[in-house]
């Protein structure tokens, strides 16, 4: 199958529409509907339900998504293993969040990595966090970053830092009650934060700002106000300069990451040696 059909189908699937496809590919429109007519016609269905100002998946489309995401992520990292070179020799995938990814200090870590392990070639993958363990275990990445182990058999868990979740507000002096009318921003930080956070009662409402990026919501709450959690090395340095405050009273939320790989993985003498480079810093440098 032509990749560059599957690549057309996903951007249509993002954008819902045929012309601003054709744009991000650089591609005229008749030439976008032309590959996702190849496409169906190599399927035997059709992909998209195409109605004036309203394009959507059909149900055969539905299901081909995540094949097709699943086949161009593969097909890449095939083109990057058959052109490493004597000087990059090895390619191993690392799978996370954005949210972990937009710690300040994994590129330390990453920079270790690369100090540890000579001819190394990293892919550095934002994954779903429901996600991650299929893409393990269909080897589109070798192991993955977490707060959220899952209980599968077969893998490897190490915790590799703790961290704490603060409540904090752009508002000096305030406590769990006052903060109720605040806007409120929501960092997903996955099921078991999902949990703690429905038990307090000040904050069960629609959030403003409902992300799993770290940066757009502490760019948000600096300037626009409101209230969420956020690691407490955000806390402490934006505190410093008078510019967030925790919330008096309200819990801590204690958070782990975690590293993840599968057992007897043919890349498991590559994976121990960045297991064992440390994470320090990892965390407090956010």
């Amino acid at each position: 199958m032509d990749t560059e059909l599957l690549k057309t189908f996903l951007e249509v699937t993002k954008t819902r529409h045929f012309g601003r496809a054709a744009d991000n590919l650089y591609l005229t429109q008749s030439a976008v509907s032309f590959r996702i007519r190849q496409l169906e016609s190599q399927l035997g269905n059709p992909l998209f339900s195409r109605q004036r100002g309203n394009v959507h998946l059909t149900a055969a489309g539905e299901r081909l998504q995540p094949y097709a995401e699943a086949i161009l992520q593969t097909w890449g990292r095939a083109k990057q293993d058959v052109a490493l070179t004597d000087s990059l020799n090895t390619q191993l995938a690392i799978g996370a969040s954005p949210l972990f990814w937009e710690f300040d200090g994994i590129s330390a870590w990453i920079n270790r990595i690369y100090a540890t392990v000579p001819g190394l070639a990293l892919r550095l993958e934002s994954v779903k966090r429901e996600g991650m363990a299929k893409r393990l275990f269909d080897k589109s990445i070798d192991l993955f970053i977490t707060s959220e182990p899952p209980k599968i058999e077969n893998l490897h868990v190490q915790k590799v830092r703790d961290y704490q979740l603060q409540l904090v507000t752009n508002q000096p002096h305030c406590d769990v009650h006052s903060v109720r009318d605040m806007p409120l921003i929501y960092l997903d930080w996955g099921t078991r934060f999902s949990v703690e956070h429905s038990r307090i009662p000040e904050l069960q409402r629609t959030p403003v700002l409902h992300t799993h990026s770290c940066k757009m919501a502490l760019d948000y709450i600096l300037e626009n106000g409101g209230v969420g959690y956020f690691p407490s090395p955000v806390v402490a340095n934006s505190a410093a300069l008078g510019e967030l405050y925790v919330v008096e009273d309200a819990p801590i939320m204690e958070q782990s990451l975690y590293l993840v790989w599968r057992e007897a993985s043919d890349k498991e003498a590559l994976i121990n040696a960045i297991v064992d480079v440390p994470f320090k810093n990892v965390i407090e440098s956010i």
